[in-house]
């Protein structure tokens, strides 16, 4: 099979290539899946380049543990292990993985759900790590209600969208920050009011949030703050794009997590954690319609090199994604 690898760290269209190795073996309890689409994800750049170098303590000293990388996935299912009891041979699937970025990927049974019917492959594969992590943010760090009001920092991004999506499918009423031309987009999507921040500072506005989710980090912390409600609460999620090669954002999340020690309206950074039961929540959220992945562009698996470089060029609309078979909903 074809796969994108990758022997070392660097700039993804130095260091990636694509080449023909042995097709993935699974395990007892894993699925083979044909890689329909994949989606990018900001981690998927960091592993990339190896930076900030911190992370390499994680990924590899010198080189990554991972030659294929990819997590964001949907696909058919080409074979079970014989403990698999949920699906079966020709299943629609999506879920998570390792080595998305391939033509045939195994997966753990519980990382998977059924397809809704009624979104693409391209779509299905768009969900993964972004929205885990607007839906943790929103539903378990925020405890968002019903009639609250939600402002999102960043709302035009990968995890911006769903963040927009989930906040209305929770009850917010909901007003995305974002650059003019994407203004549009996150009306589209059902943001109840948009801020233009090339025109309008929400920190400077008279509007107070119950719930701010910032995922951009272009504000201070205290002037963030600023416009909550006395009982409202700060959750900043950003620093995939911030300066430094050593530890990069490391710096503004520790002191956000200081901080969120001594300051009540401030919620501590977290990390999303991919499990069966949000999955299938988040299923639930497409197959009513409440939540519908955006997608900027479209990228063959060989082009996967120059997916990863526009992803980290930080100004991608929705998500980027790999489409290595094409399809559309079936």
């Amino acid at each position: 099979m074809k796969a994108i690898v990758q022997g070392k760290y660097g700039s993804p269209e130095q260091v990636m290539k694509l080449q023909d190795i042995d097709k993935p073996v699974i395990k007892d309890d894993e699925v083979l899946i044909k890689v329909h689409s994949a989606s990018l994800h900001i981690g998927d750049w960091v592993i990339a380049r190896g930076v900030p170098y911190f992370m390499r303590m994680i990924f590899g000293l010198r080189k990554p543990k991972e030659r294929i990388l990819g997590q964001d996935i949907a696909g058919t299912v080409e074979a079970v292990g014989k403990k698999v009891k949920q699906f079966q041979l020709g299943d629609q699937v999506f879920g998570w993985c390792k080595g998305a970025f391939a033509e045939y990927a195994c997966a753990g049974e519980d990382n998977l759900v059924l397809k809704p019917a009624n979104i693409s492959f391209e779509q299905a594969a768009a969900v993964g790590v972004s929205a885990f992590t607007a839906l943790q943010a929103l539903r378990d760090q925020g405890e968002v209600q019903p009639g609250q009001q939600v402002l999102i920092n960043g709302a035009s991004g990968g995890v911006g969208t769903f963040a927009v999506q989930i906040a209305k499918a929770l009850g917010a009423e909901v007003t995305g920050v974002c650059s003019t031309r994407n203004v549009s987009l996150v009306q589209s999507i059902g943001a109840d009011h948009v801020i233009d921040y090339t025109k309008n500072n929400f920190t400077q506005g008279e509007q107070r949030y119950d719930f701010l989710l910032d995922l951009v980090g272009n504000h201070s912390l205290s002037d963030c703050r600023h416009v909550l409600t006395p009982k409202g609460t700060l959750l900043p999620s950003y620093g995939a794009h911030s300066s430094g090669r050593w530890i990069g954002a490391m710096g503004s999340m520790t002191k956000a997590f200081l901080l969120s020690l001594v300051i009540r309206q401030q919620r501590r950074p977290f990390v999303a954690t991919q499990n069966k039961e949000d999955l299938a929540t988040l299923r639930e959220f497409l197959e009513a319609d409440k939540v519908t992945p955006v997608t900027d562009r479209s990228y063959s698996l060989s082009e996967t090199p120059a997916a990863l470089a526009y992803l980290g060029e930080g100004h991608a609309r929705g998500k980027v994604v790999i489409t290595v078979v094409t399809s559309s909903k079936t």
